[in-house]
């Protein structure tokens, strides 16, 4: 029983009655009771509130999924910013084609005999791979299946289709009319339509859809995807010996800056129509990154290797034979894949991947050189044989010409490439919101892979019969090979050392060889790299950035050149070998090596995504 107290009526009375006498009110209380009921616990199931939502939905969530086969249908989520006009325009791809262009005089040092149409006097590389002719579709393949799968993009596909459409069609405008305006003629020789190249260009279009549609919306490893499989197919392009680097530099730059204006374009054609994402907007002052960089490099112009480089002394005293190699090369072109993780703005740890790849010039001089040997070793053993035999001059001279009755020479690869890897500390000025230098100090080793021209002789298999006998103690089994011996009653005629030499046979056997071989390699030892760099980084969106570099890297090599003209010999005429040891000729292979410190430069551009 609750009783209620006395004041709280009156209280109530002045509240409803206003002016009424208080002791009129008074009331008697102790009457008045309040009964509680008794209350039992009980589990009941509540009702569903249902109730229905006003709010935009929030246009960058994901929804359940579902394919999206509705090309023609326009659709546009709330809530999503339209672009402006430079919103989608960061001018990166005018460097990378003005790059192009300043790097372009280069080739003129490439000496190829184009003119020439035998095959046997023309140097093509055997590297040879079809991928880069589908790499360079990846960009769009991978939108277009995402899209197909129901993964929202950017864009609806009408607005997609468009932006698309409008970004290649700018980018074969630029690319044809500048192949056939400058006529540029191939690493190959095959057409006058090198520069800018057209593989290249294609793939960054590609690339950089694949980044507007997903990078930028979803994860920015789709970005990283398409500019890594766009950077992978214009080093094909180089390796397939049909594009320079100055090519794929202004292919990379054209692609890229047509896919900002073809979506420049569609931002002001369809407005804030079609838009089904935003852009991830996360702006943080951690610089750690992931980048990809493209660029090109000097430093290793030429080496040279002469008698005072040879490995045995006593080949120095074939002066004749061995006249000085000079190996020139072009401008170098340089792929990164580099990243860092940062312990505040201003220093972090992180490691580079680099591969420079060095083009060497004038390889046709070479395949004149491997030409001349082989005449110059033919004289030689007519000189010998005509020289210590009865044998007509003429007759020797046919079958001379029959030894090599087809040769072909080919570069298993021209360039000289070095792969390196580094650790070490990085390091970050902010400059503003968007920008920032940045520096470097690694740490690493490199590892060389070796040029190559191969030789491949076709032609008779020769007998050669002949006396030699060796006077003054002189052991013959050690200075001379004699695999066929002849009769006592073959004339003898004195030579040097007090050896006797008579030739009795040189004809054909009625077999053939083949044989290829490596004419001339050149390659150099695995060594530690020294490096350091600047940079200036632009962050364009939250996540992205680009980035301008100039890198320094030192490394003490040793290179090797190995020089095999007459291995040729040894199944042509394989019981000759005496006499070419006579003839002061030997046929083993000859090696230089030369240790040369190695100052490389590099400038080039980085593709970056902030995390």
């Amino acid at each position: 029983m609750i009783k209620i107290q006395k004041l709280w009526l009156v209280a109530a009375c002045v509240f409803c009655y206003g002016a009424t006498d208080v002791k009129a009110a008074e009331i008697e209380t102790e009457n008045y009771q309040l009964e509680v009921p008794e209350m039992k616990p009980e589990l009941v199931v509540a009702p569903a509130l249902t109730f229905e939502s006003t709010a935009a939905p929030e246009p960058n969530l994901d929804r359940s999924w579902k394919p999206d086969f509705d090309f023609f249908k326009s659709k546009t989520n709330k809530g999503v910013k339209a672009y402006k006009f430079m919103d989608d325009m960061t001018f990166v791809g005018v460097p990378l084609f003005l790059a192009g262009i300043a790097i372009k005089g280069d080739k003129a040092n490439f000496r190829q005999n184009y003119n020439n149409t035998h095959a046997n006097t023309r140097l093509i590389t055997n590297f040879k791979t079809g991928i880069d002719d589908y790499t360079q579709f990846f960009g769009p393949a991978m939108t277009v299946g995402l899209k197909l799968g129901g993964v929202e993009g950017r864009s609806d596909w009408p607005r997609l289709m468009a932006s698309a459409g409008m970004s290649y069609a700018i980018m074969a405008a630029f690319v044809n009319g500048i192949k056939y305006t400058a006529s540029e003629m191939r690493p190959d020789g095959s057409t006058a339509n090198s520069w800018p190249s057209g593989h290249t260009a294609t793939s960054f279009v590609g690339a950089t859809i694949l980044h507007k549609e997903y990078g930028l919306t979803r994860s920015p490893w789709y970005s990283v995807a398409g500019y890594g499989v766009a950077t992978a197919t214009g080093v094909m392009r180089i390796l397939n010996n049909r594009h320079w680097i100055s090519d794929v530099l202004s292919g990379a730059g054209i692609g890229i800056l047509s896919t900002e204006l073809g979506y420049a374009i569609g931002d002001v054609l369809f407005k804030g129509n079609g838009l089904l994402r935003n852009d991830i907007e996360s702006f943080s002052e951690n610089p750690s990154f992931f980048s990809i960089g493209m660029g090109f490099g000097w430093g290793l112009k030429s080496l040279e290797f002469g008698v005072d480089d040879l490995v045995y002394a006593e080949d120095a005293a074939d002066n004749d034979v061995l006249n000085p190699f000079s190996v020139d090369f072009h401008t170098a072109s340089v792929v990164d894949a580099e990243g860092a993780y940062f312990f505040n703005k201003y220093i972090g740890v992180g490691g580079r991947l680099r591969v420079r790849a060095m083009t060497a010039k004038s390889w046709s001089d070479f395949v004149g050189l491997a030409q001349n040997d082989r005449k110059r070793i033919s004289g030689e053993v007519l000189e010998v044989i005509d020289k210590y035999s009865m044998i007509p001059t003429d007759d020797i001279r046919k079958e001379m010409t029959n030894m090599c009755t087809d040769e072909e020479y080919s570069v298993e690869s021209d360039h000289l490439t070095e792969f390196s890897a580094s650790v070490g500390l990085y390091f970050n000025i902010p400059l503003g919101k968007r920008f920032a230098l940045g520096s470097k100090l690694l740490i690493g080793r490199t590892m060389t892979q070796e040029l190559d021209i191969n030789a491949h002789y076709k032609g008779d298999i020769k007998n050669t019969a002949y006396l030699l006998t060796v006077t003054d103690g002189l052991p013959a089994s050690n200075d001379f090979k004699v695999i066929i011996p002849v009769g006592d009653d073959n004339m003898t005629i004195p030579v040097e050392d007090g050896a006797m030499l008579f030739v009795d046979q040189f004809q054909s056997t009625g077999k053939s060889y083949d044989q290829e071989w490596d004419y001339l390699t050149m390659g150099g030892n695995n060594s530690t790299n020294y490096g350091t760099g600047l940079s200036l980084t632009y962050k364009y969106k939250s996540n992205f950035s680009w980035r301008v570099y100039i890198d320094y890297d030192y490394s003490h090599k040793e290179f090797t050149l190995t020089y095999d003209p007459y291995r040729f010999m040894k199944l042509s005429t394989p019981n000759l070998e005496g006499i070419y040891q006579i003839a002061g000729t030997d046929l083993e292979p000859y090696q230089f090596k030369k240790k040369k410190d190695v100052h490389y430069f590099t400038i080039g551009g980085s593709f970056i995504v902030n995390f």
